[in-house]
């Protein structure tokens, strides 16, 4: 037995060297960016900062946090989850036509990598960036935020939906277009059953992103909850900062929790 295990191990592919110029690499580049970073320590005034916001979070301000009113918690906390709802929807909208023209398998190889050089490049914009030209477009509020939910969904949702397209069993298209399907009957019988699942699925998931960018999105004016929170913080209002922090952490944890128990029962079926 000793001698089989070890004939076993003397076939084993000889990688130590892989292994040691991987090692080598990873350790080059950890010194090369620790030398790029610049460490001056913590500011007097952040550790008094730091224990402020632990005691606004452990004494929050009630009246805000029960405050039904458009300037109470909860209100700020349904704008948000109505920016990132509507965001998600739309940016789902718009990710179907794009999926099904960067899919090599379903298009010609030309439409397949024009379509992925468009979805990349819209990748590419930060969801800040694409705040700010919708506020300069639409003014602030929430609507500038939707749109900028919208956009900045595509290129995720569009990847995790060509990646569902892709994995299409063929099998069941080709059989459609043996039984004289037309290209409408072979997308509602064929292809849509395959997929609803997982796109509905992706659009969830995404939703628990975009409720987290809603929130930061506030801070530059598109709606939500950040705006009212970067004021408090300004402010020094620190029982207000942990009333608005205490809300988003009940938010973000009821939402993943649910999303979480649904995205389980679509893989499940």
């Amino acid at each position: 037995m000793k001698v089989e295990v070890k004939n076993q191990l003397e076939k084993e592919p000889k990688l130590w060297i892989v292994k040691l110029l991987s090692t080598l690499f990873v350790l080059s580049l950890i010194i090369w960016t620790s030398n790029s970073i610049e460490y001056h320590g913590i500011k007097e005034s952040g550790v008094s900062i730091a224990k402020n916001i632990l005691v606004g979070i452990v004494s929050p301000s009630t009246d805000l946090l029960i405050n039904f009113n458009t300037n109470g918690v909860p209100y700020l906390l349904l704008q948000t989850i109505a920016i990132a709802i509507l965001g998600t929807i739309i940016g789902s909208i718009i990710s179907v036509p794009f999926a099904f023209m960067c899919s090599a398998n379903i298009v010609p190889k030309w439409i397949s990598t024009l379509g992925t050089i468009i979805v990349a490049a819209i990748r590419t914009i930060p969801s800040f960036v694409y705040g700010l030209m919708f506020i300069r477009v639409t003014g602030p509020g929430a609507f500038a935020g939707v749109l900028t939910i919208g956009v900045v969904s595509i290129g995720m949702i569009t990847k995790l939906y060509i990646e569902a397209i892709e994995d299409l069993d063929k099998n069941i298209i080709e059989s459609l277009d043996v039984a004289g399907c037309t290209l409408v009957q072979k997308v509602r019988y064929g292809i849509l059953p395959q997929l609803s699942t997982n796109f509905v699925s992706t659009a969830i998931y995404r939703f628990e992103i975009n409720l987290k960018d809603a929130t930061v999105l506030g801070l530059v004016g598109a709606g939500g909850i950040g705006a009212p929170l970067i004021f408090a913080m300004n402010s020094y209002r620190w029982k207000e900062v942990g009333a608005i922090l205490i809300g988003l952490v009940i938010l973000v944890v009821v939402v993943e929790y649910c999303s979480t128990r649904i995205r389980a029962k679509l893989a499940r079926g």
